[in-house]
């Protein structure tokens, strides 16, 4: 089989099939499903994946309609394996829906939820074999199943495993400590057990989904200037860097704490496989300034694989035809690289001379 990521081609000895990607279509009245139908536009997509939108026939017809596309697609049943070649939907609603670009409406909440709950549940019963999600509201979706800052979070209540929140986009990647809390929570939301735990998802992720053997990992501070000695807070000398020791000392390639202001200008971050920055912000901002619109939201940790793009339901553009589709694309290309090295891995642990047949080489 051949695989083609941005920058290596990858050949090992396996049978050719091609993944099954389930797709959500998040808020309907953003720009998610434009994104979608821009990303699979292209018949060529189809030679390396099958595609199935969890969504409404009509909508997706309509959509298609409204940004001039001649994309095709088939809807089959919740019960029907999807067609190789086309673009699969299944109806996880029967009514019809009036798209009110750029608002978030109850409904468009409410819809966003019900294409997510499908896909996740396709993939906890392998009916998929990874998962893409488009932008949701964080707001409109929240129901009494869904009371979660996030994708990321909800996943982590479905799936098995411990979550990592990792934004990659070729050799950078970017994790967070802590994701979706407000910032007057921060410092009292960092333990040695947290820091622990994200780093050794990140580094376990490094290895098996990206196949990185040895990462180097980097770790930003939690205050200004790692704390100044002490006058900025003391969180970094008396949490943060004895954590890294002794994480340390067990075999992990760990470095820093850095400070985080200068660490992406003075392009520290190319010397390292991951970067583990300690918020939100801290991460996403250097993150999206240096891969806005190409980037992927990973998340790492759980025994299924899920990304979907670096940016939001895109209200102010939300029917004006000018989502770029590419950070999305991206997030397919990169579920189905994780696919394909995880089922390398698993074939590689149960028969070590199969490593003699892998070959990785610079195009």
């Amino acid at each position: 089989m051949c695989k083609i990521s941005n920058n290596k081609v990858t050949l090992y000895m396996e049978e050719k099939t091609l993944p099954i990607v389930g797709i959500s279509c998040g808020d309907p009245n953003g720009i998610g499903i434009e994104v979608i139908l821009k990303s699979l536009d292209d018949n060529r997509m189809l030679e390396f994946l099958t595609p199935i939108i969890f969504s409404n026939n009509n909508l997706i017809n309509d959509q298609i309609t409204a940004f001039n596309l001649q994309t095709q697609c088939n809807k089959i049943s919740s019960n029907q394996n999807p067609l190789k070649g086309k673009i699969n939907i299944i109806n996880v609603w029967e009514e019809n829906f009036k798209t009110e670009f750029g608002k978030a409406t109850a409904k468009s909440g409410e819809l966003s939820y019900l294409s997510l709950e499908a896909t996740t549940n396709a993939l906890i019963n392998s009916k998929i074999d990874v998962m893409v999600t488009a932008p949701i509201n964080k707001k409109n979706i929240q129901n009494k199943d869904f009371e979660f800052p996030g994708h990321t979070n909800y996943l982590a209540s479905k799936l098995k495993g411990e979550s990592l929140m990792f934004m990659v986009n070729d050799g950078l990647r970017v994790g967070l400590l802590t994701d979706h809390i407000p910032i007057k929570d921060i410092t009292s939301s960092i333990s040695l057990e947290k820091i622990t735990k994200k780093i050794m998802i990140m580094e376990r992720s490094l290895q098996i989904d990206f196949g990185i053997q040895r990462p180097k990992i980097a770790v930003l501070s939690i205050n200004p200037h790692v704390g100044d000695g002490g006058v900025i807070g003391k969180e970094d000398e008396v949490v943060l860097t004895p954590a890294l020791l002794e994480i340390s000392n067990k075999g992990t390639l760990l470095f820093g704490p850095f400070s985080a202001d200068s660490f992406f200008g003075s392009r520290t971050h190319e010397k390292y496989d991951a970067i583990l920055a300690i918020y939100h912000d801290q991460g996403l901002i250097p993150f999206k300034t240096l891969s806005f619109g190409e980037g992927v939201n990973y998340t790492a940790g759980l025994n299924k694989i899920r990304t979907s793009p670096d940016h939001g339901t895109g209200y102010d553009i939300a029917g004006k035809n000018l989502a770029n589709p590419n950070s999305f694309k991206n997030a397919i290309f990169s579920a189905i690289e994780i696919f394909n090295n995880r089922k390398l891995n698993d074939k590689i642990n149960e028969n070590p001379l199969l490593a003699s047949k892998v070959k990785t080489f610079k195009k």
